[in-house]
């Protein structure tokens, strides 16, 4: 099976899926090579080629009857059946038809005209249907399932509960309190707010023609669309459905009035047009009024949208003063999304931010930063510290011994609060004894949304650094000095030591929230492969964009989920297995294979974990990488068994571990958001939940060894517990460096909590005693150009390079700090 290579510039040919555990892939399986290999060709597939017929409609009908008008139960699944295939004149006969199962076909609609006034209950599960609006012909169904339907997304939802009035139960679940205020609630909302930008601007023509209506319809329409906003950003594509929907009826409705009055001349405009079918890219429309976490940061400031500047230093503008935070994430500027991206079937061309044409190539090129700026420094903004770096001698650090009275009581009372027994871990750190000294070098705003300085609303979410490898083997020239970094619609890649942005990739609309370096052989004539280093990231779309940065080249996207993805892991044994945690509350597997040097590549799902919460972190065992997956949640701590030689594709944790912070569940905080997770050396994990002040040190085989293999919980065996911020904000995930035993993890300031974890320090492990932060590095305070400092924001992600030459803190304002180590 082999995706064809990606073209950016005309449409597409769907890719052909196969999943194992089924019978038929997702497309034809005549033209699947995988297929045809396996000899998967099932025969009730191959009938499928067969029309349907009145005799087929009988034979799969229930109860048996010799008249169509008779049958009230009809399953037509996993036929192969697509949208032309199903004859609306023949079906149309089964006035009593009450239940009909097309799932497992190929439908992309519901056919028009298609009239079923007895159906109650329809599943279209495992199709790929793209247009929801077809379904309102069959407007007394009650019970509609859709799930595994891979191009409709939260928006296409809330139109199917629209649509259907008497619809109650969805995919499952009952809707009854959620439909009534779609229906009602919602619409009276967007009603008034329809005919305020009515009556502020617009006003009937006189004299009224059908011309002079459609050009104020036209305005109307696009003026509420822009104007009106409400709700979440993930329904931003249905709000602008039902807004355009309740402006031309109320427009209608004035025309009918006046046509009442004798007033028109020429006809009124017709009833609004169905909505053409699409595939959604998007699962979470519009660009970032709020980013898909489950909890959202709030903050007052205002983002000025300013022209892109060549300039890569920052104007003088006045600092933004950020509100006083609360456990909520920031919400962002509203932006329009891209029209290019409203379909999958268009690769999103990904630009450098101010380049006003993509690449004439096929695959969307991604250009250097160099074509468009001086030196190297496109969209990159420097900000200097108040006095560029400290001198020699003084460094912008305090110990633990500094930290707050508040700080010292809450390390006493973990003491009292946790009984767990600790224990030694059996293997030791082998690391230097002596900690390293680290010095800012880099504060950047690359990432600004239309290269505005004034951007410091944009979060930066995740950064990796590139595997080290060779200039001339596809690595980037640097190796572990260069680093990946994501957040709202743009993605980077770094080099700590000059600060250069080297290449800079734009994809209008998305919010990247993850990324993965992985290295993979790319075949070659003569059956060599070449290593090349790719970069995998996703967003809020759930789409996986698979880039090359060395030659510059966006090669590939599949689609990953239908809802956003919130986290990504490479596998360091399997370098073509790519994990991704979503919002479906799902982590997928999949095996990104055969890619040449035209860069086609093969894609398919090996495995789907069901998490029940939203994974947030992932971590594979250093020592077996390919037995156990650790996933921290939404809900807890996971363990998955992720061998593929086991038959099972579908699969639910093997166990939960479970932390002695959890005993202080109580009414506004359960503690079971593990927002950091990574280990510190073969056996070693850190980790921590949301609020709990503290960071755990645990061993991953004594706990594993105390799983008795009934129980679902099981009790981490914590080894330290080291002292940590008191914030209540969410998600401010903490990085280790194993080769030199560091944990860091930042804070709310802006600090950097850094632990030296040593063979000295193990021995003390024994005593219960929260250990202390071996330093804490301040913010460095930049300074914008005679504005004065700017404060210190929350610092969402880290990343070193594997011999801590380099630290990037990712922060929530826009800005990614690099420290370099002294002395090297």
């Amino acid at each position: 099976m082999v995706t064809p290579k990606p073209n950016f510039t005309s449409k597409p040919v769907k890719v052909h899926l196969y999943f194992p555990g089924k019978t038929i892939c997702r497309s034809n399986p005549r033209d699947c090579e995988y297929c045809i290999f396996k000899d998967l060709l099932p025969r009730m597939y191959i009938r499928a080629m067969e029309k349907i017929t009145e005799k087929i409609l009988l034979e799969k009908s229930s109860p048996k009857t010799n008249k169509l008008e008779q049958i009230k139960i009809l399953n037509l699944s996993r036929m192969g059946l697509k949208s032309e295939d199903l004859p609306v004149p023949l079906l149309s006969k089964l006035c009593s038809l009450e239940q009909l199962d097309l799932s497992g076909n190929l439908l992309q609609e519901i056919p028009k005209g298609l009239c079923l006034p007895s159906l109650k209950i329809l599943n279209c599960s495992n199709n790929d249907m793209e247009d929801v609006v077809s379904l309102e012909a069959l407007r007394n169904i009650e019970e509609l399932r859709l799930e595994d339907n891979l191009y409709l997304t939260v928006n296409d939802e809330h139109k199917v509960i629209f649509l259907l009035p008497k619809l109650r139960m969805f995919n499952g679940k009952d809707i009854s309190s959620t439909a009534h205020h779609i229906r009602h609630g919602s619409t009276e909302i967007l009603r008034k707010r329809v005919i305020g930008v009515w009556e502020r601007s617009f006003g009937l023509p006189d004299p009224i023609t059908a011309q002079s209506l459609a050009a104020v319809e036209k305005r109307f329409v696009v003026a509420a669309c822009t104007q009106i906003k409400y709700g979440p950003n993930s329904l931003s594509e249905y709000t602008k459905w039902r807004v355009e929907m309740i402006a031309k009826e109320y427009l209608k409705s004035l025309t009918f009035s006046e046509e009442e009055g004798g007033k028109i001349t020429d006809t009124t405009p017709t009833k609004e047009n169905e909505t053409p079918a699409e595939r959604r890219t998007r699962d979470l429309g519009g660009n970032s009024i709020v980013s898909p976490q489950k909890r959202i940061r709030n903050n007052s400031e205002v983002v000025t949208e300013a022209s892109p500047r060549k300039s890569s230093r920052l104007a003088s503008a006045a600092p933004v003063e950020a509100s006083p935070r609360k456990s909520k994430r920031v919400t962002s500027t509203p932006q329009k999304t891209d029209p290019m991206m409203s379909s999958p079937r268009k690769h999103a061309r990904m630009t450098n931010v101010g380049t006003p044409e993509g690449s004439p190539r096929k695959s969307s090129r991604l250009e250097n930063a160099s074509k468009t700026e001086s030196p190297r420094r496109a969209a990159k903004s420097v900000i200097s510290t108040p006095t560029s770096r400290p001198a020699k001698g003084e460094s912008p650090r305090k110990t633990a011994k500094d930290q707050t009275t508040s700080q010292q009581s809450k390390q006493k009372t973990a003491k009292t609060e946790n009984n767990t027994p600790r224990k030694t871990a059996g293997a030791k750190l082998k690391v230097p004894q002596e900690p390293v000294s680290l010095q800012p070098l880099h504060v950047l705003q690359c990432h600004s949304r239309q290269d505005s300085p004034d951007d410091f609303s944009t979060q930066l979410w995740a950064c990796a650094f590139e595997p080290p490898q060779d200039c001339s083997d596809g690595g980037i020239s640097g190796g572990s000095r260069t680093v990946a970094t994501c957040g709202g619609e743009t993605l980077c890649v770094i080099d700590c030591e000059s600060g250069h942005v080297l290449k800079k990739y734009k994809v209008p609309g998305e919010e990247f929230f993850s990324l993965a370096w992985s290295t993979v052989l790319m075949s070659r004539t003569g059956g060599s492969g070449r290593p090349c280093n790719i970069l995998a990231a996703g967003g809020k779309r759930g789409l996986v964009k698979l880039i090359h940065p060395r030659v510059n080249l966006a090669f590939g996207e599949f689609r990953a989920s239908r809802r956003a993805i919130s986290i990504m892991r490479f596998s360091p044994r399997n370098a073509s297995f790519l994990f991704t945690g979503t919002y479906e509350n799902k982590i997928f597997l999949w095996d990104i294979s055969g890619l040449d040097r035209d860069y086609n590549f093969k894609i398919s799902k090996l495995l789907v974990l069901e998490t029940g919460s939203t994974p947030l972190h992932l971590s594979l065992l250093p020592t077996s990488p390919d037995t156990h997956l650790l996933s921290g949640c939404d809900d807890g701590l996971y363990v998955f068994d992720i061998q593929i030689s086991k038959n099972t594709q579908k699969r639910n944790e093997e166990m939960e571990i479970v932390f002695p912070v959890y005993k202080k569940k109580d009414k506004k905080n359960t503690y079971r958001t593990i927002d950091g997770l990574s280990f510190l050396s073969d056996d070693i994990v850190a980790s921590k939940s949301h609020m709990q002040g503290s960071i755990y040190l645990w061993s991953w085989s004594a706990t594993r060894a105390s799983w008795n293999g009934r129980k679902k919980e099981v009790p981490a065996v914590v080894l330290a517990e080291l002292q940590w911020s008191s914030t209540d904000i969410p998600y401010l995930s903490l990085g280790t460096c194993p080769g030199y035993g560091y944990v860091v993890c930042g804070d709310e300031q802006g600090r950097l909590w850094m632990y030296h974890i040593t063979d000295t320090m193990m021995e003390n492990f024994k005593s219960g005693k929260t250990i202390s932060a071996t330093e804490v590095l301040e913010w460095p305070s930049p300074v914008r150009a005679g504005k004065g400092a700017l404060e210190g924001p929350s610092i969402n992600g880290i990343a070193m390079d594997p011999d801590l030459h380099y630290l990037v803190a990712l922060t929530d304002k826009n800005m990614a700090v690099v420290w370099k180590r002294e002395g090297r």
